[in-house]
């Protein structure tokens, strides 16, 4: 049987279940005749009924490997990582006395010591517990959720405006002024668009709940993420120990901060691909739950190991090969953000001010290209293409239904990331003011709160971005089938398709792809 054919073909408990009539104003087509008029040239393959696996369920077109050669480079990353991480921390094995075993007793005066791990400590558990509240607080109050994080942000730009304002930094304060009167703006005009986000969040948390591995493949990925986190701060402040005592014979400034780039590099990168692992994989699961939940083949067993497997995998490659753009664009972000800290510590405002426009600037490129990269692993896990093939038919995709669509009717995206934001200012809050009343002796001068806060910031929003990536990973596989595929839902959840469409009439729009 023909893939086309299979979703046509089935009996009433298949695809073919008798779908609702719609009508718009001004336009003589029905639902259905909308949704039989074009041909879908790219979908998962046809689930074959009687299959009781992942892999026999959605067979992947040879070749199954892609992108082999980021692959080879993630994996001498890591190795390179592990390697400078066994160094350091073999140092402050040996060192533990004079780096101090809690936060006050340290000797070393000069860089990073115990201090500072006892902090990103602290900090890891702060934006757990907060992460975790978020994804309840999302669970619980869907519609909610997204209104007050919209509010929440204007909020948190305007009083970071006052913030400024008072401590004389002017330059900084007008530009988060204008910021916030930009998002209250956004928030007026996109008001209306909420109730679609709103019914969106509630199907994507009704799935998560029928199937629990959504769960625990975050969980997973939750708990891998968490010890990395742990390893890479700890392995940042050994490195410090190591060879950035300036006092040392041996001291060498150059290589300091190219060890240092090189652990950030690698820390992101390493970073990104898990999170991108466990997103490709839970896509795989609500791929499986959207095309084969009210099939007559059902459900695959082990569908979550299989996604993984796969992620593992055949997609592997092309996982690095998105990952390692977000790296440098992160990498490049960190740098301005570290020198803009030192120019208001250094009292230097109209320097500060240009190195914020230049942060916000790199800010708005590496969200959408996270943004776009999000949809395009979602299309990986679905098809099984390389990146740059995913990425291509992604392009299309947005170009099709439009970047205000895509963008602007969900706002489920923008609601969690200010929430994780959020996460990220109150942990970098924390290291402040650790650092303010701890006192330790390598900041005496406060040379250190820049890198510190930055870093924690960083930490705290990479692992409530990992967390909530569960509702991201959904919300993403979600819109992409149901903008190929909406014939599919529509016969499968009626109701729901009600609602959909009662909110975005656009979703009757159908999309050709090619090979």
């Amino acid at each position: 049987m023909s893939q086309s054919n299979y979703y046509q073909q089935q009996p009433q408990h298949g695809f073919n279940a008798p779908p609702p009539q719609y009508s718009q104003q001004g336009n003589d087509l029905s639902a259905n005749e909308k949704l039989n008029q074009n041909y879908y040239y790219d979908r998962p393959p046809a689930p074959e009924p009687g299959k009781e696996t992942f892999d026999e369920t959605f067979k992947v077109e040879k070749p199954k490997f892609h992108d082999v050669p980021f692959t080879i480079l993630f994996l001498a990353t890591v190795a390179g990582f592990f390697v400078v991480a066994g160094i350091t921390l073999r140092h402050y094995a040996t060192s533990y006395s004079y780096e101090g075993s809690s936060i006050y007793n340290a000797g070393n005066s000069f860089s990073l010591n115990t201090n500072t791990i006892v902090l990103f400590a602290f900090v890891i558990v702060v934006a757990l517990v907060l992460s975790l509240a978020t994804i309840a607080v999302a669970r619980m109050f869907p519609r909610k959720f997204i209104t007050i994080s919209l509010i929440l942000n204007v909020i948190l730009g305007l009083g970071t405006a006052i913030a400024y304002l008072a401590k004389g930094y002017y330059s900084a304060g007008i530009v988060f002024l204008i910021f916030a009167a930009l998002t209250a703006f956004s928030y007026w005009t996109m008001r209306g668009r909420i109730p679609f986000s709103a019914t969106v969040l509630t199907i994507i948390i009704d799935v998560m709940k029928q199937y629990p591995s959504t769960w625990i493949i975050t969980a997973i990925g939750f708990l891998a993420i968490g010890a990395f986190s742990a390893l890479f701060s700890v392995t940042v402040v050994a490195s410090y120990m190591k060879w950035g005592d300036e006092t040392s014979q041996g001291y060498n400034h150059a290589r300091l901060v190219g060890l240092l780039v090189f652990v950030f590099f690698a820390g992101y990168y390493i970073s990104e691909v898990m999170k991108n692992v466990i997103h490709v994989t839970v896509s795989g699961i609500f791929g499986t739950w959207y095309y084969l939940s009210k099939s007559d083949a059902g459900m695959p067993k082990f569908q979550a190991l299989g996604a993984l497997k796969r992620a593992l995998t055949y997609s592997f490659g092309s996982i690095c090969f998105g990952s390692l753009i977000v790296t440098f664009i992160q990498l490049l972000r960190q740098g301005v953000q570290i020198a803009r800290q030192n120019a208001l510590n250094n009292g230097e405002g109209v320097q500060a001010c240009l190195l914020l426009c230049a942060e916000c600037f790199i800010y708005v490129i590496e969200w959408f290209v996270r943004y776009f990269n999000h949809y395009a692993y979602s299309y990986v896990a679905l098809y099984g293409k390389s990146y740059l093939k995913s990425a291509r038919d992604t392009h299309y995709i947005f170009s099709y239904k439009g970047m205000d669509a895509l963008v602007n009717d969900c706002l489920i995206g923008t609601a969690l990331g200010m929430y994780c934001t959020f996460v990220g200012y109150v942990s970098a809050l924390l290291a402040y003011l650790y650092l303010r009343f701890t006192k330790p002796g390598y900041n005496t001068e406060g040379s250190y709160y820049a890198p510190v806060v930055a870093f924690t910031f960083l930490i705290a929003l990479q692992i409530c971005n990992v967390i909530s990536s569960v509702i991201r990973s959904g919300t993403a596989t979600f819109f992409l089938a149901l903008a190929k595929d909406p014939e599919v839902y529509q016969a499968s959840y009626p109701d729901r398709f009600n609602e959909v469409f009662r909110d975005y009439p656009e979703v009757l729009e159908k999309i050709r792809t090619r090979d």
